[in-house]
């Protein structure tokens, strides 16, 4: 294989509308604790889980579907999906500082590098993608865009 080869890790796992959200969070952890981001980049670490937690619960609570979870790391970047089955598209709203909820989409939009939401026949899938800080600084480096 070339230095310019792709090489990738993934696990994915399916979260039924029963299945609580801290499942997804404990089950994310431990993947990225595989990886070393939770000693290496705690921060980071942290915007992940957060944002599994959304998007699992936008999966559960909006779209009324069992939320299937993908984590893939190509070496640069943890791209986090979540799949449902509900046609509708998330967006970000605009909330009053009184409201309980409807921050999710926004605040995957602070904490990912980049967000994309990608319909599909039966569903939407929606990813995030996450560098550890170390990737940033090299992209940085060489001046590349985050």
């Amino acid at each position: 294989m070339d230095e310019n080869s792709l090489k990738a890790v993934g696990w994915a796992r399916s979260l039924p509308l029963n299945t609580e959200v801290r499942a997804a969070r404990e089950w994310t952890r431990g993947h990225l604790d595989t990886l070393g981001w939770t000693r290496t980049a705690p921060s980071t670490t942290d915007d992940v889980l957060l944002t599994v937690s959304e998007l699992v619960t936008n999966a559960h609570v909006h779209a009324h579907s069992t939320a299937h979870l993908l984590l893939t790391w190509d070496n640069e970047c943890l791209h986090v999906t979540v799949h449902d089955s509900a046609p509708g598209l998330p967006k970000a709203r605009e909330v009053g500082p009184e409201a309980t909820g409807g921050r999710g989409m926004f605040l995957v939009g602070l904490l990912a590098d980049t967000w994309d939401i990608h319909p599909c026949r039966r569903g939407k899938d929606v990813t995030a993608c996450f560098r550890p800080p170390d990737t940033v600084k090299r992209q940085e480096a060489a001046g590349q865009p985050r």
